[in-house]
């Protein structure tokens, strides 16, 4: 089976897909200028865009990672993501609180899905 990788350099791919699986790396904010909830839901369009672009959608979401810079924005950043999440379709999900790459990132998730 071939690998493709998406949106890669010399560090990393933001996507690879491995037959018709798809993961993500940690994605963040584009603009990390704004609260738990406007980078929640930057985060979650560019994921939906990933996942659009490569023949699947949240509904196939196997599982999602999240870690928080705070875990007192724990609800804010559910909030948004309970919003988005696709109803009864929901995957495994693990959200831990750690200090993320630069102070000014509130969030970054990372997931796993499926195409058909």
């Amino acid at each position: 089976m071939s690998i493709t990788r998406i949106d890669s350099n010399d560090r990393m791919s933001q996507v690879v897909i491995h037959g018709n699986t798809i993961y993500t790396a940690g994605i963040v904010a584009g603009d990390p200028n704004t609260d738990i909830q406007g980078q929640t839901g930057q985060i979650l369009d560019a994921i939906d865009r990933y996942l659009h672009s490569n023949g699947s959608d949240k509904t196939k979401i196997l599982s999602a990672t999240i870690w928080l810079a705070d875990m007192n924005e724990f609800a804010d950043m559910n909030a948004i993501w309970d919003m988005w999440v696709a109803k009864g379709n929901p995957p495994v999900r693990a959200c831990v609180e750690s200090k993320l790459a630069a102070p000014q990132y509130k969030v970054e998730i990372q997931v796993t899905a499926v195409k058909e």
